[in-house]
C-alpha cells in the first residue's frame, strides 16, 4: 500500500513539476519577444494593432533583428521569375507574432506606395514569408528587396491564382495590422 501512494505522490510531483516548467517556460519565452530598438537601418515598420512597440506606437525592425526570428526557406515559381527560386526569411505569422499583433487584415506597402491586402488569417493559414534572402542572397531594391513577402505557390493549387499572387509584396516596408 505505501510502495502504491509513494508511486501516486512521485506521479503528482512530476505532473506538477512538469506544469511549472511549461508555466516558467512559457514567461522566459514572452519575455524575449521584448523588442530591442534597431542598431542599424530601419528596414521593416509595423504600426496598427500591435502589442509590443520599441518606437512609440510602432515595431521597428532592422535586417539583423529579422535574422534573430525562426528561419524558412522554400522554392517556388512565380510569375516574376522564369525558374523557381528559393526564399528564406522568417515566417510571416512569426514577425506577427514577435510585434503582438491582432487584427483581421494586414496592409503591406511597398517603397514605392504600392499597397496590397493580405487576411490576417493567410498568416496561419500558409507559410508566407517575408523573404530577405533570394537564392541565398540579399536582394537588393533593383532586385524586388530588401523584404519581399512570399506564398509558398507551389505547395497548393489555390495559391497559384491572381489573388495571392497580388497578395504578394516586393520590396516591402511597411505592414499596417487593422
Amino acid at each position: 500500500m505505501f510502495a502504491i501512494a509513494r508511486v501516486s505522490i512521485a506521479r503528482w510531483v512530476a505532473r506538477w513539476m512538469g506544469k511549472t516548467i511549461v508555466g516558467v517556460l512559457t514567461l522566459t519565452t514572452s519575455a524575449a519577444f521584448a523588442l530591442d530598438k534597431p542598431a542599424e537601418r530601419v528596414i521593416l515598420t509595423i504600426e496598427g494593432t500591435i502589442s509590443q512597440t520599441n518606437n512609440g506606437p510602432q515595431a521597428q525592425f532592422d535586417m539583423k533583428m529579422l535574422e534573430k526570428l525562426p528561419q524558412h526557406s522554400f522554392s517556388t515559381k512565380t510569375p516574376w521569375y522564369p525558374d523557381a527560386v528559393t526564399f528564406t526569411g522568417p515566417l510571416l505569422r512569426d514577425v506577427l507574432a514577435a510585434v503582438g499583433a491582432k487584427g483581421t487584415k494586414i496592409t503591406a506597402v511597398a517603397l514605392n506606395d504600392y499597397k496590397t491586402e493580405i487576411p490576417f488569417d493567410d498568416a496561419t493559414r500558409h507559410d508566407v514569408i517575408v523573404a530577405r534572402l533570394m537564392n541565398n542572397r540579399p536582394m537588393p531594391v533593383r532586385e524586388k528587396g530588401p523584404l519581399f513577402i512570399v506564398f509558398p505557390f507551389d505547395t497548393k493549387a489555390e495559391l497559384r491564382t491572381e489573388l495571392y499572387y497580388n497578395r504578394a509584396a516586393w520590396q516591402l516596408n511597411v505592414l499596417r495590422i487593422q
